[in-house]
């Protein structure tokens, strides 16, 4: 999709503080969490179940906790109440019967019964739907993983009176797929630009990028959808804008305004892709409302949060984490996409997102975990340095630590960079929230200082030669110059070139050499070469004064 021009002010995602209790009121809370009981189907949205056990440790004295919590860091990091984290006001009890009833069990009913989208129906609409209803296994296995995510998205949806329509865009955008990256570098389920996440506070660093979040990436969405809509006041010239532009989307408007033209979605002249954009949408909205009359079956989705969030105080291992929740990494990257690296920081990502039965296991087994938590840490270079200079002063192995920070061979690691490097014994402090969010490597090239020379371009000079003599290539040349393919030098034109840089001694001495072979060159001032060869000197001779030159510079 294009990448998204912001030009008015939007509400920036913002981490949400949890608050914490002790690490015995934690288990006891997830011990109530588990797979709810089969009911009825109904399109209520549950309610907060609030037991007389959670008000006790709502309203009980915390500075026992506080204290033992403070000398045991493994417990700190689990000590938070897990909660949803698009309804931190509800607690969760899915042992409670009453509110599953109330709750009811179909997502999906749900999700129609806020469909309010104006509807479309053209040709291709009726394209679209028929290039899904063709291919029921990728609507299933789409379906499927978008069920972890939909419950949150819609919760969010009906929180901001949006339709529930937008909580389907995803499935055209990305398949669901939260590691998803097109070809112009969109990620994301919500495919968000680079440029346009660092509008809407989606971090994009070493460490994480939050595009890939899915609750940051959805409030931020969101926000830009409701900002669209508000600029158009039309859902489906928001949604023209989200994918094309909204500046792009404006100028289509005014064309048409200027040529007494109408200006809704279907009347705008729009690129392919984006004529077919809400086409798409709508065929998948249709084929949700109606699944048997395409043929499709739908898995079922039950009327609750697929996971819980889990607050973390402390820096942990990708692989610890998910071998503590009792997943695969795989499986953990699905709900906690967003890492770019084997370690989790806690002053940029606070909570992990597990499913239920996993999150209990997961603080169960926080707690009787014996060693440290992260293997990983961040290390700041002082001074430009060598990589086999950084793994040494770290302890590292070279290629280890080339490999994890993507360092290519032939590459310096500048000044003020930031290193994954692994965690001494004596080191046990956690990365800053500081270095979490600003953390960034700069290269250079590990070669000679180069230095500027100029040389003149003879008669008989092409850029293949002139590169040949010098030893550097057609593309060198051509990107100091700024010359394009299709310029060619012109004799008497001055080029410029870099060069290996050379110490004062060995600039003298091929300085010398070079004067040494001039005055030992024959000369030749017979009447002949004074008329010719002076005019029109040989291509060696030349060749031979721009050395010269060019080695005084």
């Amino acid at each position: 999709m294009e990448e998204h021009v912001l030009t008015s002010s939007h509400r920036p995602f913002t981490r949400r503080v949890v608050s914490h209790i002790g690490i015995a009121a934690l288990v006891a809370a997830l011990s109530a969490c588990s797979t709810p009981p089969s009911s009825p189907p109904t399109v209520q949205t549950p309610a907060p179940v609030v037991t007389s056990e959670v008000k006790a440790q709502a309203t009980a004295p915390v500075e026992d906790d506080k204290t033992k919590l403070a000398a045991d860091p493994i417990a700190s990091m689990a000590a938070g109440q897990p909660i949803d984290d698009l309804r931190p006001e509800v607690q969760v009890n899915l042992d409670d019967k009453a509110a599953q009833e109330a709750a009811g069990k179909d997502l999906w009913q749900r999700l129609r019964s806020g469909l309010a989208m104006p509807d479309l129906d053209t040709d291709l609409v009726r394209q679209q739907e028929q290039w899904y209803a063709s291919r029921p296994d990728y609507v299933q296995r789409m379906t499927t993983r978008g069920g972890r995510y939909l419950f949150h998205i819609i919760e969010e949806v009906e929180r901001r009176g949006m339709p529930s329509d937008l909580a389907l865009l995803p499935f055209i955008e990305s398949a669901f797929n939260p590691e998803a990256m097109s070809s112009a570098k969109a990620s994301g389920i919500w495919q968000f630009m680079p440029a346009t996440g660092k509008d809407f506070d989606l971090k994009q660093n070493m460490f994480r990028d939050d595009r890939r979040d899915v609750l940051a990436s959805t409030r931020a969405a969101l926000d830009y959808l409701q900002q669209l809509h508000g600029m158009f006041g039309d859902w489906h010239l928001a949604l023209a804008a989200y994918n094309w532009g909204q500046g792009n989307v404006q100028r289509a408007i005014k064309r048409n305004q200027a040529l007494g033209l109408p200006t809704d979605y279907l009347s705008l002249k729009m690129p392919l892709e984006t004529q077919h954009y809400v086409p798409k949408l709508q065929a998948v909205k249709n084929i949700i409302s109606q699944p048997d009359r395409f043929k499709i079956t739908l898995p079922p989705l039950e009327n609750h949060p697929y996971f819980l969030a889990i607050p973390i105080e402390r820096d942990v291992d990708v692989s610890l984490a998910a071998k503590l929740s009792g997943l695969s990494v795989d499986e953990f990257r699905t709900l906690n996409p967003q890492m770019n690296k084997p370690v989790i920081l806690a002053a940029a990502t606070p909570q992990l997102l597990l499913p239920y039965d996993n999150a209990k296991e997961f603080v169960s087994r926080l707690k009787n975990h014996k060693g440290p938590l992260a293997t990983w840490t961040a290390w700041v270079t002082p001074s430009t340095m060598r990589p086999q200079e950084v793994a040494h002063k770290v302890g590292m192995d070279e290629a280890d630590l080339r490999s994890v920070n993507k360092i290519p061979p032939g590459m310096l690691v500048k000044a003020g960079s930031t290193l994954l490097v692994t965690r001494s014994t004596h080191k046990s402090d956690d990365v800053s929230e500081h270095i979490a969010d600003n953390a960034s490597i700069a290269l250079a090239a590990d070669a000679p200082a180069k230095r500027r020379a100029t040389v003149k371009v003879g008669n008989r000079d092409t850029l293949t030669s002139i590169a040949n003599r010098h030893r550097v290539s057609v593309a060198q040349l051509r990107e100091w110059n700024q010359l394009d393919a299709k310029t060619k030098p012109k004799a008497g034109e001055s080029l410029v070139l870099f060069l290996p840089n050379v110490s004062g001694k060995k600039s003298a001495s091929t300085r010398t050499a070079a004067a040494s072979r001039k005055a030992a060159a024959p000369g030749r001032k017979t009447a002949a070469s004074s008329s010719k060869r002076t005019a029109a000197p040989s291509t060696k001779t030349t060749a031979k004064k721009r050395s010269t030159q060019v080695a005084k510079k």
